[in-house]
């Protein structure tokens, strides 16, 4: 669908049209959405929204700031780093403070779960290297195989299709076989895919991109579903609303960052070789190598974490005080 829109309209109107669908979606959720529970009234501590975001935006900035190579930057690439890791571990102490009395933003009790602790961590390497990759692949096949943004959404459309329609067939799957049967796999078919996209050059067919992507999405599918439930049933029950907030704040910071990274490698590279006397194209395509080489070996993180993962139950999740 953006594919349609920027070949006929431009990139505004991607904002534009996704307006309308919010709106909808804002009318439909107020009057359908029903609460769930007892409902309990919660201070939202403001210290703790301004250090969270003083500390991941330092971080995102700072990944962007090296891509840039600091030109034009207001700080040097270091500052924002030493910014971030300070708001960060200024965040984290507040939480801990307040968690004591339950009024923290997020409760990092719940990385008393092994478990939950374990899936937070392959969501992240899962989410930065997902949208870092997807955010390469446009790049990639406008800058270096030349399709249009049309060609490129169409090829996109498969793995997309993919991912929803085995959705269900996972869930399925984890109530029979459990956590760590599907992450396994999934994480290894993950790891093949994007070791597979460091094989991309200036000459790559289309079908060989496609392939790629359908088989990213295979792995990711087999990921997602495993990581949400069994993170989410190791936490006590009373610490599922904050295990929920953790996991959407991880996925949006890791995504952040996986762009950031990436796009920082690809900048980085393409450079070097622009340098050396290469084409724009040849260029780009050696910078796109290097940042899927980046995100295949990120990968073969989260199979290692895999082995660590099991599917919980009452009494095999022990929480530590």
């Amino acid at each position: 669908m953006s594919g349609v829109v920027l070949s006929f309209l431009g990139w505004r109107a991607v904002f534009l049209v996704v307006l309308p669908i919010a709106l909808v979606t804002l009318w439909i959720g107020l009057r359908r959405m029903v609460d769930v529970g007892e409902p309990t009234r919660s201070p939202i501590d403001a210290l703790s929204v301004a250090l969270s975001v003083v500390g991941f935006g330092g971080l995102v900035y700072g990944l962007s700031a090296i891509g840039a190579g600091g030109a034009g930057a207001m700080l040097p690439t270091w500052v924002p780093f030493v910014i971030g890791g300070l708001g960060i571990a200024a965040f984290v102490a507040r939480q801990l403070i307040l968690q004591r009395t339950d009024r923290a933003l997020l409760d990092l009790r719940t990385f008393r779960s092994r478990t939950f602790t374990t899936a937070s961590l392959i969501m992240m390497l899962m989410m930065a290297t997902l949208l870092g990759s997807l955010t390469l692949l446009p790049i990639y096949m406008q800058e270096v195989l030349h399709l249009s943004p049309l060609a490129t959404g169409l090829l996109l459309l498969p793995g997309g299709l993919t991912m929803g329609l085995l959705g269900p067939v996972v869930g399925r799957l984890y109530d029979r076989v459990g956590a760590r049967a599907l992450l396994l796999p999934g994480t290894v078919v993950t790891s093949l895919a994007l070791w597979w996209s460091t094989l991309f050059d200036a000459t790559s067919p289309a079908w060989f991109v496609l392939g790629f992507h359908v088989l990213l999405s295979v792995g990711l599918a087999l990921v997602f579903t495993p990581l949400f439930t069994a993170g989410l049933g190791a936490v006590e029950p009373r610490l599922y609303s904050y295990g929920s907030a953790i996991f959407g704040t991880t996925q949006q910071l890791a995504g952040a960052a996986g762009v950031a990274l990436l796009v920082s490698v690809l900048s980085v590279g393409a450079a070097g070789l622009t340098a050396a006397g290469a084409s724009p194209v040849v260029a780009t395509a050696g910078g796109v190598h290097q940042a899927f080489v980046v995100a295949a070996v990120l990968s073969v993180l989260a199979i290692a974490a895999a082995f660590g993962m099991r599917t919980p139950s009452p009494a095999q999740e022990p929480i530590t005080h």
